[in-house]
């Protein structure tokens, strides 16, 4: 393998950037590590560069939310002719990441194409409008595994293959390569009695927009202060949704009560989930959902939704963390944690090691291994784990 383009509607550097972004990031610095050459096509946004070099990829930026998707394809065209962005670029194989949408890439290039799909989008659709919505859901459910029929599916989570499966992709050719996980900076302090704080605090690691249903942490919160009014709430990372956060946690009564910490660098990020004593995660949907393994780096344990699907696979239920099916029971999970000091331990702990398996590494190892097999013209199936000799 030579050549590797990833397609992204934003990279990590974006304001709205999350998650899904850093995965397919750390999955071009791994390739890029074993002698590939990695460019990633996203979109640009203010401060950003057209062009940069970075993690060891080449980064190409052009569009905004809607129009990076045809500026990329563009590009793509134009790159066959020489001309461009893109010019000179021979792709072995794409990665097309569909953040609800695809990039449609096999149309425009002669490379087998990869779909990368974190999740299904059909519960976040409303909130782009009614028209926009109903559109998007169609790309989606029907018209994208149409194109598609043929091509390599990649996913990072058990319930999202399923997903995948539902909307017709045929499971021969659905692979899971699940999420790395960074190592905390070096001289940040690890989670444990020594830096916890003293005083009972929740923490929240999220993009703050819609879906992910902050306000139920906020909820949780101001429901727990009647008997543990000390207890406090940060709030990690920025998004649109941010002013309307504010003022929903006024109008609780607990605005001095949760903290928005906002963007921060990894370090203070760091910090942050050293000190808590549990970590919510109240979205409505995750692919797989790496702040819970963040959080698990510092012994701290998540409590989230079951109906969110991919935290049935990133949570053992019980063992590393409680999933629950409403506000209630999520009041009533971290309510028992942060009062049985020994259980919030043990979870804790458990949660810790399992953190340890999971590693950029073996993502990396995963996806070369997918890559691999769509240039032969052969599919992967099925979890891909660790390093084999397919590798």
């Amino acid at each position: 393998m030579r050549e590797v383009l990833l397609l992204c509607w934003r990279d990590s550097g974006h304001p709205q950037g999350g998650g899904s972004e850093r995965y397919l990031e750390r999955v071009g610095e791994q390739l890029a590590e074993r002698g590939v050459r990695v460019t990633l096509r996203t979109a640009r946004y203010p401060g950003a560069a057209k062009r940069e070099r970075a993690g060891g990829l080449e980064i190409s930026r052009a569009g905004g939310r809607f129009t990076v998707y045809p500026r990329a394809l563009a590009a793509i065209m134009a790159g066959r002719f020489g001309l461009g962005p893109l010019r000179g670029l021979r792709p072995d194989a794409v990665i097309d990441t569909q953040n609800g949408i695809p990039f449609f890439a096999r149309i425009a290039g002669a490379a087998p194409v990869v779909v990368l799909v974190h999740h299904g989008h059909r519960e976040q659709w409303p909130v782009a409008g009614r028209l926009v919505g109903r559109i998007g859901w169609w790309i989606e459910s029907r018209l994208s595994p149409r194109v598609h029929r043929h091509s390599q599916y990649l996913t990072v989570s058990l319930p999202s293959a399923e997903e995948l499966a539902l909307l017709g992709v045929d499971r021969s050719r659905i692979a899971v390569v699940r999420n790395g996980i960074d190592p905390v900076p070096g001289r940040t302090p690890i989670g444990g009695p020594a830096v916890r704080a003293a005083a009972p605090r929740l923490v929240v690691l999220s993009r703050l927009v819609p879906h992910k249903q902050i306000e139920d942490a906020f909820a949780v919160t101001a429901a727990l202060r009647a008997h543990i009014p000390e207890l406090h709430l940060d709030v990690i990372g920025g998004g649109w949704w941010a002013d309307n956060l504010r003022n929903h946690a006024r109008q609780l009564g607990i605005a001095e009560a949760v903290t928005f910490h906002g963007h921060v660098d990894e370090a203070r990020k760091h910090e942050l989930l050293a000190r808590a004593w549990v970590h919510l995660l109240p979205s409505r949907k995750e692919g797989w959902g790496l702040a819970v393994v963040e959080a698990a780096q510092h012994g701290v344990a998540t409590v989230g939704y079951r109906h969110s699907r991919g935290l049935t696979d990133s949570v053992v239920d019980g063992v590393t963390g409680v999933l629950v099916d409403d506000v209630a029971g999520l009041t009533a999970a971290v309510g028992e944690l942060l009062t049985d000091h020994g259980a919030r331990a043990v979870m804790g702990e458990k949660a810790r090691a399992r953190a340890q398996e999971f590693s950029w590494e073996q993502t990396g190892y995963g996806v070369h291994r997918v890559l691999t097999a769509a240039m032969r013209g052969e599919y992967v199936t099925g979890l891909v784990t660790g390093r084999t000799d397919a590798s």
